[in-house]
């Protein structure tokens, strides 16, 4: 059986649906395994598959075939023979509803840290009768890996939002804001498309299933306005670093009158703390929480860093007062300042167990902490020739 024919076989009762947004969330569902299996540009897969499918069944004439074809086409409209595809002569009655929607409503929600934004569109139908109730797309930006890490598509709406008000206002790290619909359309896009090329897709949610009706729907949102994206500001000045230096946190963590045989930990545990952050598509030095801890204190610093036994008694202490200086800088509540201080101190014997076992050693940093190991100066090229001949 070939794809083609498993998909007709899968909806074969498309024609029975009671409304257009049943038979798109059927749509996309069919289209979310084409999705989920691609191994190159997820979006491009979908599109030359509605399009290699369209082509292969133009002589289908069951209910069955003739609806699916165009619930795919509204699905899909960029798809190789979309716009060619006609209603069949026994369509349901709710065929004409196929992605006849108007925007409703444009939201955002999120944490006060800035880690994830969720941005929320409700859409109505022309006819609800035949086209379904209002509905809701959502769409998870996740800032901290740089992708829009899960979508959804469901109804009722005003279920949908006022459940939303409700835990952002229960919750004082949360908000809830409306928000233009170009830039939900812009910043939900933007991410996806990074999504889109992933070798591996986040394992939880219904981004696979939901993906081709959520695409369909944002496309219906005006467009973004082309504005050239300014490189980043340069952040690891000496400024910055002596704000820091200066500041209450620094000196309640001991910082601000270290030894001298302390401060180069010290500079070097900061450096570290400004090239994780770099490390962002979006680097902002002031954006911590206890999750951007989480990935620095237990991951990037051990695969990226060699630390000796003074760098790794200093680190944590940086970290905490590096958090807590950002916290105020962004006039976070005290209480998210004090969750990521609580987070920190938790992960120190994990951070410290990490660092003792070299488990999540790049190799290239396992490499070079073998070389301090024995004592050779790995910016020494003289040295490193020697080490690499009395290896021969």
């Amino acid at each position: 059986m070939t794809p083609y024919e498993a998909v007709l076989r899968a909806a074969r009762d498309v024609a029975k649906l009671d409304c257009a947004l049943d038979a798109e969330m059927l749509g996309t569902a069919l289209l979310g395994s084409v999705y989920a299996v691609a191994e190159e540009d997820r979006a491009d897969a979908v599109r030359d598959f509605v399009g290699g499918f369209l082509a292969a069944t133009s002589r289908r004439r069951t209910a069955a075939a003739t609806t699916i074809r165009e619930v795919f086409a509204a699905l899909v409209p960029e798809a190789s023979g979309a716009a060619a595809v006609k209603r069949g002569a026994q369509a349901p009655p709710w065929t004409d509803q196929l992605g006849q929607v108007r925007l409703t409503g444009s939201y955002a929600y999120g944490d006060v840290y800035g880690d994830q934004t969720s941005y929320l569109a409700t859409f109505a139908y022309d006819d609800s009768d035949s086209g379904g109730p209002e509905h809701a797309v959502v769409a998870l930006v996740d800032h901290n890996i740089g992708i829009t890490k899960d979508v959804f598509v469901g109804g009722p709406a005003e279920r949908i939002l006022a459940q939303v008000r409700e835990m952002c206002a229960e919750d004082e790290l949360t908000w809830f804001r409306e928000e233009d619909p170009r830039r939900l359309r812009g910043e939900v896009a933007r991410h996806l498309r990074i999504t889109d090329g992933l070798t591996n897709l986040p394992a939880d949610g219904s981004l696979a299933t939901d993906r081709a009706l959520a695409g369909a729907r944002l496309s219906l949102l005006p467009t973004p306005m082309l504005t050239a994206v300014p490189d980043p500001a340069p952040f690891s000045s000496d400024d910055l670093v002596r704000r820091f230096l200066d500041s209450s946190e620094a000196a309640r963590h001991g910082l601000t009158h270290v030894t001298e045989a302390e401060l180069p930990s010290l500079h070097f545990c900061i450096s570290l703390v400004l090239d994780h952050v770099a490390s962002y598509a979006e680097p902002d030095p002031m954006r911590w929480s206890p999750a951007v801890a989480g990935l620095f204190l237990l991951d990037w610093v051990h695969r990226r860093a060699v630390l000796d036994m003074d760098d790794a008694a200093m680190l944590p202490r940086v970290v905490r007062a590096w958090a807590a200086y950002a916290s105020r800088q962004r006039g976070l509540p005290a209480s998210a300042a004090a969750r990521t201080d609580e987070a920190i101190e938790e992960m120190i014997p994990e951070f410290v167990r990490l660092y003792t076992t070299g488990e999540r050693r790049s190799p290239a940093t396992a490499a070079v902490a073998q070389l301090i190991a024995e004592g050779i100066d790995p910016s020494d090229p003289d040295a490193l020739d020697a080490w690499l001949r009395d290896r021969d």
